[in-house]
């Protein structure tokens, strides 16, 4: 899995571009005395809401069985 940097650029697999806010702790989560990480991320378009999302979801690769024309590897991947 990648590392998601807090302050980077990442483009969606669908083409839309997002910076990276922080990454947080779900309060929720405390199963076994393990916390889930939590990406928050900026849309850098329209009205540039905030969103969250878990961690592996963020870092994760396309799934190419429903997306099997999409060129790009992880789901949001650094622009650099």
């Amino acid at each position: 899995m990648q590392e998601i940097k807090i302050g980077a650029t990442y483009r969606h697999f669908k083409g839309k571009l997002y910076k990276v806010l922080d990454i947080v702790y779900d309060s929720e989560s405390n199963n076994d005395k393990e916390y889930k990480k939590v990406v928050i991320y900026e849309a850098l378009y329209g009205d540039h809401l905030k969103w969250a999302r878990p961690y592996e979801m963020f870092a994760s690769l396309v799934d190419k069985e429903k997306y099997p024309e999409v060129e790009q590897k992880y789901r949001f991947e650094e622009v650099k």
